[in-house]
């Protein structure tokens, strides 16, 4: 089992690929020929995680569902349930919250953010915590657990299939994410990720059957579960696959990241993802004025009303002191 070392604590938050404190002159995708990537068959040295594939298979069979029962009540559903655990549970709860330390909060808003984000359906808060810190440490290099360097739909799906060992599982969690392992209510949420998604797919049903009947309750677990989910996972897996392949460039980085505008878009602001990888701390994405960035106006009402605080709104410090965005 790893022990973190007092100077790697800092780096878990996400070290900055930033090469200089300027603009890219490249400002389109870096397209150079890709480094060597590893064999699939010692990627898939242990086996495939089919635990994982019969979880993202479900998901999108059932997603085939949706034009079969249509209502109101479960595209309002849906949609809800999209912003809640997407923008809140994922961007704010996982990405900038756990991930990066990009603000702090209450005990009770940090549990509600692990609850909500695990409802996305992308794991539990440890083990995207960790998978994202190893991203940040490694990205676009040999050991990033999802660049595009070793494919594109690598990137985007096919690096969650193959099988991990418990012990490997372990040494992942310890080694970058052990601030989240001692949290008693988050490991215990790691534990039961499944019975929450049961528990919210009933909930929706017994919901649906009181407003209007089964065909209600059907609809709104099709599109409040599977629909949102399948929607939802590959809004994440553009994150990781497109910002890495297409896209324009404010900051020289170490590696390939860019900034999309539809992923910034459809993603609730992750998609400026240049300027994330350039500033990774940074609470804000958005560094340009069109560069919208949806998860950061929620983060700023959260502070306006005194639940977050110590916001890391600006650039890491250079030599000429913070620099306001």
């Amino acid at each position: 089992m790893s022990i973190v070392t007092e100077n790697e604590k800092t780096s878990l938050l996400g070290e900055s690929n930033l090469t200089k404190e300027r603009p890219s002159k490249n400002k389109k995708a870096d397209t150079s020929r890709p480094r060597q990537s590893k064999p699939y068959s010692q990627r898939f040295r242990n086996g495939s995680a089919w635990p994982i594939i019969a979880w993202i298979g479900l998901i999108h069979v059932g997603a085939l569902a949706a034009p079969f029962c249509f209502t109101w009540s479960g595209l309002i559903t849906a949609v809800v349930l999209f912003y809640l655990t997407g923008c809140v549970g994922i961007t704010m709860g996982f990405h900038r919250y756990f991930t990066h330390a990009g603000f702090k909060t209450i005990k009770p808003v940090r549990w509600t953010l692990a609850f909500i984000g695990q409802l996305a359906g992308e794991g539990s808060a440890i083990d995207w915590v960790a998978t994202h810190r190893k991203h940040h440490a490694h990205s676009d290099g040999e050991d990033d657990p999802h660049s595009p360097q070793d494919g594109g739909v690598w990137a985007h799906i096919i690096w969650l299939f193959p099988h991990h060992t418990g012990p490997e599982k372990d040494e992942l969690h310890m080694r970058w994410a052990p601030d989240l392992r001692k949290d008693k209510f988050i490991w215990f949420l790691h534990n039961t990720f499944i019975l929450w998604h049961l528990v919210l797919g009933a909930g929706l049903l017994g919901l649906g059957y009181y407003l209007g009947g089964w065909y209600t309750g059907i609809s709104m677990v099709v599109w409040g579960m599977f629909l949102r989910l399948t929607v939802l996972l590959h809004v994440t897996w553009f994150v990781n696959s497109a910002t890495h392949i297409w896209g324009y460039r404010n900051y020289e980085t170490t590696d390939k990241s860019t900034n999309l505008w539809w992923v910034g878009l459809l993603a609730f602001g992750e998609g400026w993802h240049n300027n994330h990888h350039a500033y990774p701390r940074m609470a804000v994405h958005g560094h340009k004025w069109w560069e919208f960035d949806l998860t950061w106006n929620v983060i700023r009402v959260m502070r306006m009303c005194g639940l977050v605080w110590n916001v890391v709104d600006y650039k890491q410090k250079t030599k000429d002191g913070a620099i306001k965005v």
